[in-house]
């Protein structure tokens, strides 16, 4: 998509006009500006990689063209990934940190974001709290790296001693009452570090859809807590065109996945329902400086996947950055 002209060039080209046609050339020898198609950033989330060291990555990645990572301690030489709970990564010093991120920044990889996604949804204060120190701690490693941005999803729960309940946890009155102190919470942790959390919309979880994901930032009302969209999560219960209405001015980062409609796992972009063209074209619209991560990739088919969501970008009249 071109970028649009702004009001200043818009006079400026109006202004030309006028004098051609006093000077009395012909309209179509008044050519219209050369204006370059938007860029979008392409990343890939690294969580897909785990028999890699962080250097042997930060090589491959940087041999494929990528230069942006949404960073999980997943690697081999960094091990700390725990989805929907916590990890002791006390032994991750401030000086190995500095090591990990200067391994690929020395590649020409940027780090976008840190993925933490821990539980912020469980039933037991003293849990959350564990996991808010945890959150905390991983606030901290960023801060070492450079990095600022942290991705998360509410978290999930169920009790498997117990009967499934009538009300799925996550839907019950008052978790949703639970949840907006423990967003609070995240949030002033991050102002205290001047960081940013992005949360994730799933629809099997708290943040079940493109609108319930906006209605919950509204109420938190804090500018340290922004959304990270991905339509392969919501497409079982929103067009692309509705979760970009809803969410387009809090996304920062949007997900590169897919996933077939009425069908529970994720696939890499480009195997299955998501229309990417016009997913690429929404973004340009809507959030153009927000990076297209792919994730739900590894060494396999990450290459397919970046080849479909490159493109898609040409087809949608738009250039990777």
């Amino acid at each position: 998509m071109a970028t649009p002209l702004t009001r200043r060039q818009l006079l400026t080209h109006a202004v030309q006009a006028t004098a051609l046609g006093a000077l009395g050339l012909p309209s179509a020898t008044r050519s219209a500006p050369a204006v370059a198609p938007t860029r979008l950033k392409i990343g890939i989330a690294t969580l897909g990689f785990p028999k890699f060291t962080n250097a042997a990555l930060a090589k491959e990645l940087s041999g494929a063209g990528i230069r942006l990572i949404q960073l999980f301690l997943a690697q081999s030489d960094s091990n700390f990934w725990k989805y929907n709970g916590r990890s002791d990564v006390s032994g991750l010093t401030p000086g190995r940190c500095r090591e990990i991120a200067t391994v690929y920044r020395d590649a020409g990889i940027a780090i976008h974001s840190l993925g933490v996604y821990t539980n912020l949804i469980h039933p037991d204060a003293v849990e959350r709290q564990s996991n808010l120190d945890y959150f905390a701690a991983m606030m901290d490693i960023g801060g070492h790296m450079g990095v600022h941005t942290f991705i998360t999803e509410a978290g999930h729960h169920h009790d498997p001693k117990q009967p499934e309940p009538r009300i799925a946890h996550h839907f019950q009155d008052d978790v949703w009452i639970q949840m907006l102190t423990t967003a609070r919470q995240l949030a002033a942790l991050a102002e205290k570090r001047q960081a940013s959390v992005l949360l994730e919309g799933f629809y099997r979880g708290f943040l079940a859809s493109a609108k319930r994901l906006r209605m919950f930032l509204e109420e938190v009302n804090s500018p340290r807590l922004r959304a990270l969209l991905d339509p392969a999560n919501l497409i079982e219960v929103n067009d692309l065109e509705e979760m970009f209405q809803q969410l387009g001015p809090w996304i920062d980062c949007l997900h590169a996945k897919d996933r077939r409609v009425h069908v529970e796992r994720g696939v890499p972009a480009g195997q299955g329902s998501i229309e990417y063209v016009k997913f690429v074209t929404l973004t340009a619209r809507h959030t153009p400086a927000a990076p297209l991560v792919m994730e739900y990739v590894g060494p396999t088919d990450y290459r397919p996947a970046l080849a479909h969501l490159r493109a898609a970008l040409q087809k949608a009249g738009l250039q990777a950055e």
